[in-house]
């Protein structure tokens, strides 16, 4: 063997990880086929932007008044927009890498370490946060649902609404990706903005 060879089980161990890296790839949903159409992304975007944030507006205008809540508005599209502008950014800062995923971009700045520390429990706090919140707030409005539909049916504890709207979260979350929840998004976007 000439010292600039490679012994051919190397090479066929190289060629072994990387198919079983490509098929992890194609399974995760972020690394899965980019082929969704613009539309997709529309409803996707349209059913986030209108979740507690737009049907908290009216209380919060109510509170705040129109000047101030004009302004706080303004103000916070405009540090969202910002947000988005370095995400965009970030997302291809070091040329041939992505950084498909918050604790890559954790550890890129931080370290491998130390940007996983910093990352993942503020994901996990914000994750789990979002949850519990729209699982009692999904509860709660399936509750009202019964009760203004059946007024004189046998009174359900709210706990259960909460558990039955858990079980369809439990079952969307086995979902691949976002195009299997097209339909989803579609629905979602149509009745908010009815």
């Amino acid at each position: 063997m000439v010292g600039t060879q490679v012994p051919s089980d190397y090479n066929d161990k190289v060629d072994e990880n990387l198919a079983e890296q490509k098929a992890i790839d194609d399974w995760l949903p972020i690394t899965s086929s980019r082929n969704a159409k613009w539309w997709y992304s529309a409803f996707h975007n349209v059913t986030a932007m209108v979740g507690a944030g737009v049907l908290g507006l009216p209380y919060a205008m109510s509170e705040l008044g129109w000047g101030p809540g004009v302004v706080i508005m303004v103000l916070s599209w405009i540090i969202t927009l910002y947000t988005l502008w370095q995400m965009v950014e970030m997302h291809e800062m070091v040329p041939g890498k992505r950084f498909d995923r918050y604790h890559e971009l954790g550890q890129h700045a931080f370290g491998e370490k130390l940007g996983l520390y910093i990352v993942v429990p503020q994901q996990l706090i914000v994750e789990v946060g979002v949850c519990i919140v729209y699982m009692v707030t999904g509860g709660k409005s399936l509750k009202k649902f019964h009760d203004i539909v059946c007024s004189e049916c046998k009174n359900i504890k709210l706990s259960f609404f909460i558990m039955i709207f858990a079980s369809v979260h439990f079952v969307l979350s086995h979902l691949p990706n976002f195009d299997s929840i097209s339909g989803v998004s579609l629905a979602a976007a149509v009745m908010s903005l009815r």
